[in-house]
This record gives structure tokens, C-alpha cells and sequence, in this order.
């Protein structure tokens, strides 16, 4: 009687399934003629021997529970007699030490107790693939997901970016022996709770099948991001689509975007940042598919996070303004860090912040204070984070590169904002200013020409387009910001590419002088 009660367990679930799902479980068991039967033959013949292998399986658990309290036995009643001996021997020191030995031995038994204790009561999920006692009737359920690691535990983030009711709980001991990063997407899975059993507040993981869609073997030989070389950008991102979008053509002849550009768009507010923004994303997804496209939002209006999401092909990743800091800094720490194991594997990651400023103003609510306090009431701790985010750009010299375009707030009228900038001013590599001046009298894109630009555009530029452009800006130099952008873009529309524009300004500017 004691085979038959898993079988009637198990019945059920195997009369519910169609023919040739049990033929392959069948397979996968080893019945032989499977393909002959008929399905209530099949349903017997695969609990009979489902019952058979639970049996042996309890049988050679059985087993080994008895080798290893013989063993266990075996050792206590050696360490026992080597106290008594070392007793008789001696009455002062020397016992002392014996009777310190033995406790210290007794100690380890006991510890080696509660271990095997807790790996069979499953608490150590993956410390041994096997030792979870999986039953017959255990269903495994494959999650997948972010891995977040803090101090003494981490977590499978499956709902996102942030903390939800469904991640999944990972040991220490599995991210050691797997050398899981934050930021891996994993999957693998977990032990759906029995009927009635009482459920824990996390699943813990069971098995680990991948980590960023390779073996988990091959995933621990990686190179860390931070032993990376960084270079310079040198590959240009051409932001260029349509005649009619100026916004992206500007861009291009003013300030170059190469892979790996650490760059700042300095803009007040209502000056058209977030129209840049999506300009900048579609022209990447639609230039550049190769590159994976990460849109950060950080303290952002809801209806701006929509809107977003629906105008750009690509990750957007954002944490609204009525969730607390710690959810923004969240978001912002996990997005980077996915961001480095995509560079690590060689990929090309573009991330546009918004905005770098807000992200300022979270870590300086939720990080510790320091009792450091610079003007405007920032705290000297809570600007490294922020710039540990953005310096994290770069272009790699093997392969890879990750490139992060950040907005900075001014003339907001907070003394914090500006320390913020401050700080951040000449960190980047490429800058793009937004003008407000220019977005109130409605021209757009509200670009300050003149003081915008890219450090070593050289690189990033031919000769020949690089001695128009220089002409063109001196040409813009000599005019109001305002004068500088109506010209040139009444000379774009007319035109139908960058290309026709450069041309047309080399002939317009032909004469002396036209030696580059």
C-alpha cells in the first residue's frame, strides 16, 4: 500500500495531460514501448514507476543518513578517548587543554548538526543541487530577472528595477560560486509551494540555468568593468534620420556623439530637454540598432514616463516623482550596473539620464549623512554616488562601450542645483546647451550654437567636414545666440541632409582663407 499513494497522487496530473505529452515524460523516464500504449496503460506504467524511483530514492537517503551518523559516532568516541588519555597523563595544564579540545570538537559536531539540518530542511536552497528532496508531485517553476545583491542577501528582481512581492531569494553562497554581478539577468528556478504548506515570504532559488543567456561556468571568467581600458570615443553615432528633424542634424554639426561619450545637456526648465532626449533615443534605435538603449528617469513626472515609453524603442527604466528616494537611487544604481555586464560582454550601451541633477537631490535625501555640508545644503557624501553614475562612460579599447547622456537643471533658483552642476561641469566630455531664452520665443530645438560642443570632435569628424564645420562656427560666433540658431537653421531647411549643408557652406565660404 505504501507504492500506491503517491501513485494516486500523481494520477491525476497525468490523466489531465494529452497523449503525447505523456509519451514524453514517458521518454524521459525510460518506459519502454511508450509509443505503443494506450493512454491508461501509459498513466500506470509511469506512476508504477515514478513509485518505484521515489522508493529508492528514500531508500538510499535512508542510507546515507545511517553512513553518516556511524561516521559521526565514530569520531566523537575517537575524541573522547583522546581526552581520557591526555587526562591521565596529566592533572594540570595539560588536561586543561584536552578538556578545550574536546569542547571545541564537540562544537564542530555540533555545527556539522545544524548544517546538515538546514540543508535538509532546504533553508540553504543551491548549496547542493541534489540535496533539495524534490519529490515526484514538487513542481519547479522557472523565474528569471535582475540580480541585486546587498550587504548579506540577494535578491532575483522579477517585476523590474525595484523591489517586488515575486523576486526570488538567492544565498550568498550561490552568488560566490557562480561569481554573480548586480545587474546579471539570470534565470533559472524555484519550488512551487505544496498545497497547504505554508508559504515563505521569498522563493529561494533552486537551480541556476543562465546568466546573461550563457552557462553559468562560462559567466565566472568574465573581466571585471573596471579593468577595462578607456579610451576616447572613437566611433561616431550618427544621429542624422529625416530633413525635417533639426533637432538630431544640429547635434551632429555641433556637438558629435561618439560610443562611449560621457556627455552633459545643461538645460533650464521648460527649455525642450525632454523633446532632445527622445529626438537623441529614436535616432539611435533607428541609426544604431546594435547599441542597447536605456532610458533612465529619475524624479520624473508620471505622464512624462508614458509618454516616453511610447515614443521611444528602446528601455525605460523610471522611478516617478511620488515614490520615495531610496526607489530613485535604487533604479539609478541597478540601471548602471546592468548597464556594465552589457559592456563586459562587449555589447555597446547607450543610457540617457534625466536628470543627473535629481538624482543629486535623491542621494542627498537618502544617503547617510556625513556631517559635511556644502552650500545650499548638499551634503559632501551625496555627490559621489552620482558621480560614480556618470563616470562610469567610456569607450572600450577591446570592444564594448557605454555612453551616458546626462541632463543637468539650471537657473531653477535653488542653491542646490547649482552645487550640483557645479560639481558636474567639465566632468563630461560633450556638452549641449539648452537656451531659454530660445524655447520662450518658441525655436526649437533651443540650442545655444555657440557654446555648445565636443572635446576632441577630431576624432569623431573627417578632415574635410571637420574644417567646414570650424568655418561654420566661426561664422556663428560672431552672432547673437539667437541670430546664430536662426541662421543655421534656415540654411538646414533648406537642405536635405547634413551633407548637402556642408557643401553648400563650403561654397559659400570659398575664397581666401579656404585653406583649412
Amino acid at each position: 500500500m505504501t507504492e500506491k499513494e503517491p501513485v494516486r497522487s500523481s494520477s491525476p496530473e497525468l490523466a489531465s495531460m494529452l497523449l503525447p505529452q505523456l509519451q514524453a515524460v514517458a521518454g524521459q523516464l525510460g518506459v519502454e514501448g511508450a509509443g505503443k500504449m494506450k493512454k491508461a496503460a501509459l498513466v500506470q506504467a509511469i506512476s508504477d514507476l515514478q513509485a518505484a524511483n521515489r522508493e529508492a530514492a528514500k531508500l538510499e537517503r535512508e542510507t546515507k543518513r545511517a553512513e553518516r551518523n556511524n561516521n559521526r559516532n565514530k569520531k566523537k568516541q575517537e575524541a573522547e578517548a583522546v581526552i581520557e588519555e591526555s587526562d591521565s597523563d596529566s592533572q594540570d595544564s595539560k588536561s586543561d587543554r584536552g578538556s578545550d579540545q574536546g569542547d571545541r570538537g564537540r562544537g564542530r559536531d555540533r555545527g556539522r548538526d545544524r548544517g546538515r539540518t538546514r540543508e535538509r530542511q532546504g533553508s540553504n536552497p543551491g548549496r547542493e543541487e541534489r540535496e533539495p528532496v524534490l519529490s515526484e508531485d514538487d513542481v519547479l517553476v522557472p523565474v528569471g530577472g535582475l540580480v541585486d545583491i546587498l550587504e548579506s542577501y540577494a535578491f532575483i528582481r522579477t517585476g523590474g528595477y525595484l523591489p517586488g512581492p515575486n523576486d526570488v531569494y538567492i544565498s550568498l553562497q550561490q552568488v560566490r560560486r557562480y561569481g554573480l554581478r548586480k545587474g546579471d539577468v539570470v534565470t533559472g528556478t524555484v519550488r512551487q509551494a505544496r498545497e497547504g504548506e505554508r508559504r515563505e515570504k521569498f522563493n529561494a532559488l533552486i537551480t541556476l540555468e543562465t546568466v546573461n543567456g550563457m552557462d553559468p561556468e562560462e559567466a565566472r571568467n568574465r573581466v571585471e568593468f573596471s579593468k577595462l581600458v578607456p579610451l576616447y570615443p572613437q566611433e561616431r553615432l550618427r544621429l542624422e534620420t529625416e530633413p525635417n528633424i533639426l533637432t538630431t542634424r544640429v547635434i551632429d554639426l555641433i556637438s558629435p556623439i561618439g560610443k562611449g561619450q560621457r556627455g552633459l545637456i545643461v538645460s533650464p526648465p521648460k527649455a525642450g530637454k525632454t523633446m532632445v532626449l527622445q529626438a537623441i533615443a529614436n535616432a539611435i534605435t533607428t541609426n544604431n540598432p546594435e547599441c542597447h538603449l536605456m532610458v533612465v528617469l529619475v524624479d520624473e513626472r508620471p505622464e512624462e514616463v508614458t509618454d516616453m515609453q511610447r515614443s521611444v524603442k528602446g528601455e525605460v527604466i523610471a522611478s516617478t516623482f511620488d515614490r520615495p528616494a531610496d526607489d530613485h537611487t535604487t533604479v539609478a544604481e541597478l540601471a548602471i550596473e546592468r548597464a556594465k555586464r552589457l559592456v563586459e560582454l562587449g555589447h555597446d550601451v547607450v543610457v540617457l539620464l534625466d536628470s543627473i541633477t535629481r538624482l543629486g537631490r535623491a542621494y542627498n535625501i537618502a544617503a547617510p549623512a556625513s556631517g559635511r555640508i556644502l552650500s545650499g545644503g548638499v551634503d559632501s557624501a551625496a555627490l559621489y554616488p552620482p558621480k560614480k553614475f556618470f563616470g562610469a562612460a567610456r569607450n572600450i579599447e577591446d570592444g564594448g562601450s557605454l555612453t551616458i547622456l546626462a541632463t543637468a537643471l539650471v537657473d531653477t533658483g535653488s542653491r542646490m542645483d547649482e552645487v550640483i552642476f557645479e560639481e558636474f561641469k567639465g566632468t563630461g566630455n560633450m556638452e549641449l546647451i539648452l537656451d531659454r531664452r530660445l524655447a520662450d520665443k518658441r525655436i526649437f530645438p533651443a540650442v545655444n550654437v555657440v557654446a555648445s560642443g565636443t572635446r576632441k570632435e577630431e576624432i569623431l569628424m573627417g578632415t574635410e567636414e571637420l574644417n567646414i564645420v570650424w568655418k561654420l562656427r566661426r561664422v556663428l560666433h560672431a552672432l547673437e545666440p539667437q541670430a546664430a540658431l536662426e541662421l543655421l537653421l534656415e540654411k538646414m531647411k533648406g537642405t536635405k541632409s547634413n551633407v548637402e549643408f556642408l557643401m553648400q557652406i563650403q561654397k559659400t565660404t570659398a575664397g581666401p582663407g579656404n585653406e583649412g
